[in-house]
């Protein structure tokens, strides 16, 4: 028996208490101050919290990206060992915020009543916000733009074990996350070192030059270089698909944003399907088709591409640009994923909210375009060493992603509690058993 275990059976045998998040927590949305107002930007002090934040400083923080001013404060600030949950757009992250703050309008503060300082270690709360997120990603109102049901929000149980238990799991889970960091992060180190190795390598085997160590396949005499313009039987963009026509099952679709966030070099299967009665005017791509997005949020991302292997004819979405061709489909893809082509689809873009691409940007783009026989063989080279990178079931991603759950499973099993009257039931039962067996 460990020694949680140990104290929870000394201090409350019965069982523990639960209450829920409005009983606990004053709940107040955060906001973003007008950006047409300069007086709230210029010289901020006051720490504004955004989702950036927790992206590249982890979910305990003491000071933010951006700052505003005095001036764009309404009322007070939110107190310092507040959490902040996201229950809009990106929903299912929260963080810790040790200081005074602002937070924008994704975000929902908790901030713990005076009555319950006294029973609760804040960062036991801030763990527990773990098991908060996942409940949150299964309670959404239906509508155009995600978000938490804050209704049943405020009625999510939380776990009242005595403080020496909570200081106990906080203590463990500490030393827990700080392992599994430090593994992570040496994990991490070596595949970000493999994948620099891979690109590196991949742009030499495709710039075609006499290389050292005999990375060319082909006399560079016999490579064309050729515009996507030149190359294409055909260029297009597709038609645009909302998020709410998205169906779980009908044709298979791309919106741009997948080809972000869930697609890379090459693909065979689509993630989301529509019905096609949802599509005024349909746009096709099939098998060996490069799709690119032509909207993006930075210059290196956009018109980032991919080729489709698969055998389905399927639907493009807005802002999806669909060459045809008749190269070998993920040899293009290799050759537009490139730090020469990546310069290229970027040049003349300008830095914004919102970058875009087009059609005819898209058909300027030059790549090097080696015989078939040659594209087939360097396909089969960077297939290999991209599947070391990137495949989940192989190597250093699959180990990383092992730690990853074994932490959440050990986290999970200490932040479950009996309540009170689920425990008292047990014992009733236990008891009348014992009393019929004598009888």
């Amino acid at each position: 028996m460990s020694k949680i275990d140990e104290m929870i059976k000394k201090l409350c045998p019965n069982g523990v208490e639960y209450k829920t998040i409005s009983e606990i927590f004053n709940i107040k949305n955060g906001y973003t101050p007008s950006k047409s107002n300069s007086e709230f930007w210029n010289n901020g002090t006051i720490p504004w919290f955004r989702m950036e934040d927790i992206r590249e400083n982890g979910n305990i923080l003491e000071d933010s990206i951006q700052h505003v001013s005095k001036s764009a404060i309404k009322g007070c600030l939110f107190p310092a060992d507040s959490i902040i949950v996201a229950t809009s757009a990106t929903i299912g992250v929260h963080a810790l915020i040790k200081v005074e703050s602002l937070a924008n309008q994704r975000f929902t503060y908790l901030m713990l009543k005076d009555e319950w300082k006294s029973k609760f270690e804040i960062k036991f709360l801030f763990y527990y916000c773990d098991v908060l997120d996942k409940w949150c990603l299964n309670h959404l109102n239906q509508g155009n733009f995600a978000s938490v049901d804050m209704k049943q929000f405020q009625t999510f149980p939380i776990p009242v074990p005595p403080l020496e238990v909570q200081r106990e799991i906080v203590q463990v889970l500490d030393s827990f996350t700080m392992l599994t960091a430090e593994l992570t992060a040496e994990l991490t180190a070596e595949l970000t070192a493999r994948k620099k190795q891979y690109e590196y390598y991949r742009d030499q085997l495709l710039s075609f030059n006499n290389v050292r160590g005999g990375l060319t396949f082909a006399n560079p005499e016999s490579v064309r270089w050729m515009t996507l313009g030149e190359i294409a039987t055909d260029i297009y963009r597709g038609s645009g698909i909302t998020r709410e026509q998205v169906t779980s099952s009908g044709i298979p679709c791309v919106r741009y944003g997948e080809i972000y966030t869930s697609y890379g070099v090459h693909f065979d299967k689509c993630i989301s399907h529509t019905s096609l009665a949802n599509i005024a005017n349909p746009k096709y791509f099939e098998h060996g088709d490069i799709l690119f997005a032509i909207t993006g949020e930075s210059i290196e991302d956009i018109a980032k591409s991919t080729a489709y292997v698969g055998n389905e004819k399927c639907l493009a979405g807005g802002d999806i640009v669909v060459l045809k061709h008749k190269q070998n489909p993920k040899y293009l893809s290799y050759a537009l994923s490139t730090t020469d082509a990546i310069k290229q689809k970027g040049k003349g873009k300008v830095k914004s909210k919102v970058v875009h691409s087009s059609v005819p940007a898209i058909s300027e783009l030059k790549i090097p375009v080696p015989p078939i026989e040659i594209q087939n063989r360097i396909v089969k080279v960077l297939d290999n060493f991209d599947s070391i990178c990137s495949d989940l079931q192989i190597g250093l991603p699959a180990e990383i992603d092992a730690r990853k759950k074994q932490y959440e499973y050990y986290r999970d099993l200490l932040l479950s509690f009996e309540p009170i009257g689920t425990v008292l039931a047990k014992q009733a039962s236990k008891q009348a058993s014992k009393q019929a067996s004598k009888q």
